[in-house]
């Protein structure tokens, strides 16, 4: 079962039926469960010709391992969505627009990047293969969809990926509480990346001198750093409100 990904919760087997029906294999769901919300799913699920199972909670429970389901679980495919990152790049219309995660390792905060970085408009989010979370079930749960939107790239070497991107003209500005430029202060316009750190221990050496530029977030409260997921948000969403403005 190597090859079959498992999607838990409405949010993550409602996007697969959207974008890839038919790398789902099978669907199970709570047998007692026969809200509006469930009869809408097996009628979607039905649609797309895919096969639903009515089983007990309990076994939704074994299957899901650990992770709240909501009563449905799919067996699919695993979705991938760009090989490397010259895919990506060679896809992009515009200005490149990329978030590059050094280390991220809880699922709940790749999940919520993911779901920012779709809401915000990102081609793609790069991650070293040996650092971080895969595409798990919590983190498609928590992603809400945005999984099978935002392409996902693990690669090997990150800081030989970062110079890669260098080499094709993407900026890649990295966040350190250390510097001394603001994150308001840069040119988001440009194509770019933005470089966010792991939890707690931020970039690597190598990371951090790879970039062409740090800079901090305004901190004006009594806490030293915020959560990867709400940096990677506050800093996403400078390049909108620049390249909107």
């Amino acid at each position: 079962m190597a090859s079959t990904q498992v999607l838990a919760g409405f949010h993550a087997v409602v996007a697969r039926l959207r974008h890839a029906p038919s790398s789902i294999k099978e669907i199970y769901v709570e047998a007692s469960r026969r809200d509006k919300r469930m009869v809408a799913l097996i009628e979607q699920a039905g649609h797309a010709g895919c096969k639903v199972h009515p089983v007990s909670s309990e076994r939704l429970d074994g299957m899901a391992r650990g992770t709240r389901h909501q009563g449905v679980i799919a067996l699919a495919e695993p979705a991938q969505l760009a090989v490397d990152v010259d895919d990506v790049l060679d896809a992009i219309e515009g200005p490149a627009f990329l978030l590059v995660l050094d280390g991220v390792t809880d699922p709940h905060n790749l999940g919520a990047c993911l779901r920012t970085a779709d809401a915000a408009g990102v081609h793609a989010v790069i991650a070293p293969r040996d650092r971080a979370v895969g595409l798990n079930a919590t983190v498609q749960r928590v992603a809400c969809g945005a999984a099978d939107t935002v392409p996902y790239v693990m690669v090997t070497n990150l800081a030989r990926t970062m110079r890669e991107l260098k080499e094709r003209d993407v900026w890649l500005v990295g966040t350190d509480d250390k510097a001394t430029t603001s994150l308001h202060g840069i040119d988001a316009r440009r194509p770019m990346a933005w470089v966010m750190g792991a939890e707690g221990e931020g970039m690597r050496r190598l990371t951090r001198e790879t970039c062409d530029e740090l800079v901090n977030i305004p901190m004006l409260g009594s806490v030293e750093s915020l959560n990867v997921s709400v940096a990677s948000a506050i800093c996403l969403y400078e390049t909108v409100r620049q390249r909107q403005g």
